[in-house]
């Protein structure tokens, strides 16, 4: 029986560049297919005040790659519109991580959202100062996970209800 305590929400965002690409019904269903549920979702266009929280406030990315890292990203992000999902699980801000694979697409192995949608590496974004089009954000850990969750959603946008696979977990 699993325990309530390893039931963990993690926040996904499809980038820009998922959404362009037209592959997101594609990537939702491989989170579905081992059995995360999604209890929140929905497409918006955030500001950079909102990257700003994200990115800086929650994620520290000034502090850990620097400013001119954390603009290209802004950039990058600020090309369309993303989409925001919160998935609920066993133990899901890890098996999210796990089946994204590494932020540089060209150390994901095949098999991982990004080993299989992307190939960029970082020498390649830095050189031509781009952002690196990787799909999707994915929460770090639990601590993470639970602030951007509350950055991006609202109590009243996020939904409890039963799975047909949750019935046979009980």
């Amino acid at each position: 029986m699993t325990s309530k305590k390893h039931i963990e929400r993690t926040l996904v965002i499809f980038k820009p560049d998922a959404i362009q690409r037209g592959i997101v019904g594609e990537l939702i269903t491989r989170f579905e297919k081992v059995g995360l549920k999604i209890v929140g979702m929905k497409m918006i266009a955030p500001t950079r005040e909102q990257y700003f929280e994200h990115y800086e406030n929650i994620g520290k990315m000034i502090t850990r790659r620097g400013e001119k890292a954390f603009n290209v990203t802004l950039d990058f992000m600020m090309q369309g519109p993303v989409i925001a999902m919160v998935l609920e699980g066993v133990e899901s801000v890890a098996l999210v991580r796990k089946l994204v694979g590494s932020t540089e697409p060209k150390s994901s192995p095949v098999g991982t959202i990004r080993g299989d949608y992307c190939h960029m590496s970082y020498g390649h974004a830095d050189s031509e100062e781009k952002g690196i089009p990787n799909l999707v954000h994915a929460s770090g850990d639990v601590t993470e996970s639970e602030q951007e969750i509350n950055h991006w959603f609202s109590d009243s946008e996020l939904h409890s209800y039963t799975v047909l696979h949750e019935k046979f977990t009980r």
